[in-house]
């Protein structure tokens, strides 16, 4: 269920501001933790934000979250663990992909451009084919040249503009194609022929240059997607050579890094 946000007075946020000093101006996750403050003394929307910035109502692009996002919002950026190569292979392996999250300040962000995007664009969908695929209006249907994985112009190789919390050692990219990659409807898992399609890709494009067990991919449930309309897997490398993947990515630049 959505979170419904609670009404907090501006008489709170006074309270706390005149706690503050000078100081503690830039960084009120830290002012939180040497005065054993809870996320109850301060709502949710404010944690790691500065103190110039805080407002007494919640922005609009971080209401009705649900307890996940509410959960990370919360969290002042020092107390977040990032996720290691071990935890990534292992969330995988066992398909609980909702057990990856984003470090609370890029989830804010990741929110804020997203209701951006969509006020300007009128979807994420329009925005990601228009101006990160460069496959058209995002309007009119994306026709393949041919069957899955058999020509490179079906296939487009992107970062993650705003990848989960993992440590900085592993690239997060994905791989957008306009081919359908089906899920079998009783299960809700990709067809055993898709995921042969899929693995055998990710063997020669990056299992040949990284070895196997620096090499993950998933493909989001329906449920975690942020685009639905445009086809795409993730991939995950541990410690990959970066001039290959400017290679593979054709120099892209993440929109966490450029905005």
């Amino acid at each position: 269920m959505p979170h419904s946000t609670p009404s907090t007075p501006a008489a709170t946020i006074s309270s706390l501001d005149e706690k503050l000093t000078d100081a503690d101006a830039a960084a009120p996750a830290s002012f939180l933790q040497e005065h054993d403050l809870t996320a109850d003394s301060l709502p949710y929307w404010l944690v790691n934000v500065p103190r110039s910035q805080w407002t007494a109502e919640c922005p609009s692009f971080l209401r009705d979250q649900p307890p996940k996002n509410i959960r990370c919002l919360s969290t002042p950026d020092e107390h977040y663990k990032r996720q290691n190569w071990e935890l990534v292979q292992e969330i995988v392996r066992t398909n609980r992909i909702d057990r990856f999250q984003r470090v609370p300040t890029d989830l804010r962000k990741y929110l804020e451009y997203t209701a951006h995007i969509k006020a300007q664009y009128g979807s994420v969908m329009r925005f990601v084919v228009q101006e990160r695929l460069h496959w058209g209006d995002g309007d009119t249907d994306m026709k393949p040249r041919g069957r899955p994985f058999e020509f490179d112009e079906d296939i487009c190789i992107l970062y993650n503009d705003w990848p989960y919390g993992i440590d900085t050692d592993i690239v997060h990219l994905v791989v957008w194609t306009k081919f359908e990659l089906p899920d079998d409807p009783a299960t809700g898992e990709l067809t055993g022929e898709a995921r042969d399609a899929i693995e055998q890709y990710v063997q020669r494009t990056f299992c040949s240059r990284l070895a196997a067990e620096s090499v993950v991919w998933f493909k989001n449930w329906k449920s975690l997607k942020s685009v639905h309309a445009v086809e795409h897997f993730h991939v995950m490398l541990h410690r990959p050579d970066l001039a290959f993947v400017a290679e593979i990515t054709r120099g892209d630049v993440p929109l966490i890094d450029r905005v």
